[in-house]
């Protein structure tokens, strides 16, 4: 059984950006040991992301947009939650003043 290869998004820049400035694919995937066929599925991710591509395992990709959307949505949430929170404690206050007062 063989073992995957595993290369760093570092690595993987740095291939995209030599295949860039010699422009021969094959001759880059071979000299650094890569399929021809990888380093065009990495030099697609690097025009469609930029400096987002190859984030690594469990981390999507994203553009800078999704990015701040994704941020954004978290915000919200945390938002909402907290505004949750303070009006369950308003209703509690509220009614155990009514109970001091003896209303």
């Amino acid at each position: 059984m063989t073992k995957r290869k595993t290369y760093d998004s570092e690595f993987k820049q740095k291939a995209v950006e030599l295949s860039y400035a010699r422009g021969s694919v094959s001759e880059i995937a071979e000299e650094l040991g890569v399929h021809e066929n990888m380093l065009y599925r990495w030099r697609k991710e690097y025009e469609s992301y930029k400096h987002n591509c190859f984030p690594g395992r469990g981390t999507p990709k994203m553009t800078d947009k999704e990015r701040e959307i994704t941020r954004l949505k978290k915000e919200l949430k945390d938002a909402q939650l907290e505004r949750d929170i303070l009006k369950k404690a308003i209703s509690i206050f509220s009614t155990s003043d009514k109970k001091s007062l003896g209303l």
